[in-house]
C-alpha cells in the first residue's frame, strides 16, 4: 500500500499517511503524514496526485517552513550574487509587503491563487488610497522578487513548480521617451558650463552611458589618445547613503566606447581642472584610480544630486521634463536617425540583446524605413535619379 487515508478522532479531520520505502541508514519504513482537511473526497484525491507524483519523481515531502522563513534565506544565501542595490530592492518588497500579506503560508503550500490576490489587493488598495498604494510597475517588482525567489526554490527541490509561473500580472504602459532637438542639446550643454557638471553631463550625453557608470569612472578607464573609454564598474547609493561599487548586470554592460573628439577636448579640459583643484587644495597628484567625476576632495558624486543638478539645469534651459536618464535616450535617438547601425548603438548603450535597443526605439523605426526605401531606389536607379518623373 502507497498510501492511506484515516480520520483523526476528535477533530474529524483526515489524513494521508504516504509510504515512502525504507531509510537505507536504519532500515526503518519512512512515513510522511500529510493534513488533508475535513473532505474525504478531497482526501482521496490529494492522495491520488501525491502517489502521482511519487511515481514521475515530482513528490516533494512537506515542509513546515513558511514562505516569509523561506524569503529571508533566499535573500541572505544570494545576496553575493545579486547587485547590492537590487539587493536592498528586493528585501524592502518582501518586508512591506510579501511578508505582512502572506508570509505566514506555508512554502509548499503556497499556491498561484494566494499570489493573484496578494497583487489583487495591492492595486486595489492603491486606487483606493491615492498616493497611499501601488501602481501597476511596483506590483510587477513585487510578481519579479517572488519568480525569482520561487524558482530558486523549485531547483533546490523545495517545491515542485513555480506558483509565479501562472498568474497574471498587471501591464504597465512603456512612458513616452523624452528626447532633445539638437537646438535644445547645445542650449542645455551652454546653461551647465556654468556649474561643476558641465564634462559629466556632456559625457553623458555624447556616449549614451548610464548615471552609474558614468560616476565610477577611473581616469585608468579612459584613454584620451585613443578616443575610448571602458566601462567595468558602476556606482549605487543604498537607502544608509553607503556608497557600493559593482559591475554591470550584464555581461554586455561590460563594453568599450569609442569617444568623440569634443568629448576627448572636455575630458581632457575637466582633467586639468582637476589637477589645478588638487594643488590648490594641498592634495596628492592626480592618480589613475582617482574617480573622473567627484568633489574636490575626491569623493565619489552622490547619484540624486547629479539628477537633481540635471533637473535643475533642466528648468533653467526651459527643458521642464526632460529627464537625465533622456540624455541616453537622446544619444540613441540621434545615431539611429543618422543611419548608425542598430548594433552599434546597442554596443555602445550596454543593452543585453539588440532586441531591447529595437523595442526601445521603435519611435524612431518609421523615419529610418523611409529612409531606406529611398536609399534602395538611389542604389537600384542611379541613372533614372531613382524614379521615371511623369512627363
Amino acid at each position: 500500500m502507497r498510501g492511506r487515508i484515516i480520520k483523526r478522532k476528535g477533530s474529524g479531520n483526515y489524513t494521508i499517511v504516504l509510504q515512502l520505502g525504507l531509510d537505507p541508514s536504519t532500515g526503518k519504513r519512512k512515513q510522511q503524514w500529510i493534513t488533508a482537511g475535513s473532505s474525504k473526497r478531497e482526501a482521496e484525491r490529494k492522495l491520488a496526485e501525491l502517489i502521482h507524483q511519487m511515481d514521475s519523481g515530482t513528490f516533494t515531502k512537506p515542509s513546515k517552513q513558511t514562505l516569509g522563513k523561506y524569503l529571508d534565506q533566499w535573500l541572505q544565501d544570494h545576496r553575493g550574487n545579486i547587485a547590492p542595490n537590487t539587493a536592498q530592492t528586493y528585501a524592502w518588497f518582501v518586508d512591506k509587503h510579501i511578508k505582512p500579506a502572506i508570509g505566514q503560508i506555508p512554502l509548499t503550500s503556497l499556491k498561484p491563487e494566494h499570489l493573484q490576490r496578494l497583487y489583487s489587493e495591492k492595486l486595489t488598495s492603491g486606487r483606493r488610497n491615492g498616493n497611499g498604494g501601488l501602481g501597476n510597475r511596483s506590483v510587477r517588482y513585487i510578481h519579479t522578487t517572488l519568480h525569482k525567489a520561487l524558482k530558486s526554490a523549485v531547483k533546490q527541490g523545495k517545491i515542485v513548480r513555480n506558483p509565479a509561473d501562472a498568474v497574471d500580472i498587471p501591464k504597465v504602459t512603456r512612458r513616452a521617451i523624452q528626447t532633445m532637438d539638437e537646438t535644445e542639446l547645445h542650449i542645455f550643454l551652454e546653461y551647465s558650463k556654468s556649474t561643476p557638471y558641465y564634462a559629466l553631463f556632456y559625457m553623458d550625453l555624447f556616449t549614451g552611458m548610464r548615471r552609474s557608470e558614468i560616476l565610477a569612472l577611473r581616469w585608468r578607464d579612459i584613454d584620451l589618445l585613443l578616443c575610448q573609454t571602458s566601462v567595468t564598474r558602476t556606482l549605487h547609493q543604498l537607502h544608509n547613503r553607503e556608497i557600493v561599487i559593482g559591475q554591470p548586470k550584464t555581461a554586455k554592460g561590460r563594453r568599450l566606447i569609442a569617444l568623440s573628439p569634443s568629448t576627448v577636448a572636455v575630458l581632457r579640459e575637466h582633467q586639468a581642472e582637476q589637477i589645478k583643484q588638487k594643488q590648490s587644495l594641498g592634495m596628492p597628484p592626480l592618480q589613475d584610480d582617482d574617480l573622473v567625476f567627484s568633489h574636490p576632495d575626491g569623493k565619489p558624486l552622490l547619484p540624486d544630486s547629479v539628477t537633481q543638478a540635471w533637473r535643475r539645469i533642466a528648468r533653467q534651459a526651459g527643458l521642464r521634463g526632460i529627464r537625465l536618464h533622456d540624455a541616453r535616450h537622446t544619444h540613441a535617438s540621434f545615431l539611429l536617425k543618422a543611419g548608425t547601425h542598430p548594433k552599434i548603438v546597442q554596443e555602445r548603450l550596454g543593452h543585453a540583446s539588440i532586441q531591447v535597443t529595437l523595442d526601445t526605439y521603435s519611435h524612431v523605426a518609421p523615419g529610418l524605413q523611409q529612409a531606406a526605401a529611398n536609399h534602395f531606389d538611389e542604389i537600384v536607379l542611379p541613372a533614372r535619379g531613382g524614379i521615371e518623373k511623369e512627363t
